[in-house]
C-alpha cells in the first residue's frame, strides 16, 4: 500500500507528520497496528519478535561454538573461523533488526539493517568452506587433484569477494536511498552478487564433486590407501571417523548455502513488494533454516579439529608437504603402479612412501621392486 492510499483510507497524518508511515515510524502507536485497513510500510508482513528472537540467539550460539573450537584447535584454522564469525554476526545483526521491526515495522532501519546484512552474510560463509577443500586435497595428495591444493583458494576466494562487493554494496545503495531509481539499482547489483554466488557455488560444488570421484577412482586402482598421501598428519587424519562425517558435513553446509542463494535471488527479482517478501514462512525455511544447518554441521565437524595443524599460516608457507624431509609424500603413478602388480594382500594395502623418504632412511638400494618385498 502506498502513502497516498494510507491516507486515502485513513485521513489526512497527525499533525507534524508528512504521511502515517511517519506517524507510526515515530510513535509505533497502537492504533498503528489496530488500524484497518492496516497501515502498511516497508514491510509486506510483520516479521515475528519470538522466531526471529530464537535464530538470533541460535546463531550467537553458533559463534561462541566456532570461537571455543578454534582456541581448543590450539588457535589453528584462524582465516576459516574469522569468515565464520563474520557470517554469523551478520546473521545476528540481521535477525537483530527483523525482531526489532516486529516492535515498529514501520521505521525502515531494521528492515534495510537485515536486507543487507542477511544477504552478505552466507557470502562469508561460502569464504570459510572453500578453505576447506583446498585442505582435504592435501590429505588425500594432489595426484588425486587436477588442481594444486592452493589453487583452490585462488581460485574461489576472489570470485567470493566480487560477490560479496557486490552484494554489500547493492545493499548499501538501497538501504541509503529514498530515490525508487536508486533503490532498484541497489537491489539490481545485490541480485547480480547473489546470481554470481549461485554460480560459483555449483562450480564449486562441480569440482568438489569431480574430485571425491577421481579419489574413488584411485582407491578402486591401488587401494584403500596406497594411492594417497602417505605424510602425517595427512594419513592420520584421512583414517579418522571426523574427516569422513566433516566431507559430508562441508557437502551438507554447500547445498544449504546453494539452496538459500537461489531462494535470495528469486526474492529479490520480484522487488521489495513481491509476493515472495510477503512469504515469511518460506523466508524462515529456506533461508533462516538453511543457514543455521549450513553452520550446525560445521559446529559438530569442525575444519579445525579435523585438520589441526594443516590449517595453519605457518604449515603452508613451510610448504606443506612438499618440504617436509622426514615423512614420505605421495607415491607417484609410476611407483604405484609397480605396487598395484607386484604387492599382494596387507602388503598392498599398507602402502609405503616415496624413493626419496626410503633413500634418507637408508632402505631403497636402487631396486625399485625391493622396496615392497617382491
Amino acid at each position: 500500500m502506498s502513502s497516498t492510499e494510507n491516507e486515502d483510507s485513513h485521513g489526512p497524518a497527525p499533525e507534524g507528520y508528512d504521511t502515517w508511515e511517519k506517524y507510526c515510524a515515530a510513535t509505533a502507536a497502537q492504533f498503528c497496528f489496530d488500524a484497518q485497513p492496516p497501515i502498511k510500510g516497508v514491510w509486506e508482513k510483520i516479521p515475528s519478535l519470538t522466531t526471529n528472537a530464537i535464530f538470533a540467539a541460535l546463531f550467537g550460539v553458533s559463534l561462541v561454538a566456532f570461537v571455543i573450537s578454534y582456541f581448543r584447535a590450539r588457535r589453528q584454522g584462524t582465516f576459516f573461523t574469522v569468515m565464520m564469525s563474520l557470517g554469523l554476526l551478520c546473521e545476528i545483526i540481521g535477525y537483530v533488526g527483523r525482531a526489532l521491526s516486529a516492535k515498529n515495522p514501520w521505521d525502515d532501519m531494521g528492515f534495510m539493517v537485515q536486507i543487507v546484512c542477511l544477504t552478505i552474510g552466507p557470502a562469508f560463509l561460502a569464504a570459510g568452506i572453500y578453505t576447506c577443500l583446498a585442505k582435504v586435497v592435501s590429505v588425500y595428495g594432489e595426484e588425486s587433484s587436477r588442481l594444486p591444493a592452493s589453487w583452490y583458494t585462488r581460485i574461489f576466494i576472489p570470485c567470493d569477494v566480487v560477490s560479496l562487493v557486490l552484494q554489500a554494496s547493492g545493499g548499501g545503495i538501497a538501504a541509503a536511498s529514498d530515490d525508487i531509481d536508486l533503490l532498484n539499482m541497489g537491489n539490481n547489483i545485490m541480485i547480480a552478487g547473489l546470481s554470481f554466488q549461485v554460480f560459483i557455488l555449483v562450480v564449486f560444488l562441480v569440482v568438489s564433486g569431480e574430485f571425491l570421484l577421481r579419489v574413488r577412482n584411485r582407491k578402486k586402482t591401488y587401494g584403500p590407501d596406497a594411492g594417497f598421501e602417505q605424510g602425517e598428519p595427512a594419513k592420520t587424519i584421512r583414517q579418522g571417523f571426523m574427516f569422513k562425517a566433516m566431507i559430508i558435513a562441508l557437502a551438507v553446509s554447500t547445498v544449504a548455502i546453494f539452496w538459500r542463494s537461489c531462494f535470495r535471488v528469486a526474492e529479490l527479482s520480484e522487488g521489495w513488494n513481491g509476493p515472495l517478501m510477503a512469504r515469511d514462512d518460506l523466508f524462515i525455511a529456506f533461508e533462516s533454516v538453511m543457514i543455521l544447518i549450513a553452520v550446525a554441521v560445521l559446529n559438530v565437524f569442525n575444519p579445525c579439529m579435523v585438520f589441526g595443524v594443516m590449517m595453519s599460516s605457518k604449515w603452508r608457507k613451510q610448504g606443506g608437504f612438499r618440504k617436509s624431509e622426514s615423512t614420505a609424500t605421495t607415491s607417484s603413478d609410476e611407483e604405484l603402479n609397480v605396487l598395484r602388480q607386484s604387492a599382494q594382500g596387507e602388503r598392498r594395502a599398507t602402502g609405503f612412501g616415496n624413493q626419496r623418504h626410503y633413500q634418507s632412511q637408508g632402505q631403497y638400494n636402487g631396486n625399485q621392486n625391493s622396496r615392497y618385498g617382491v
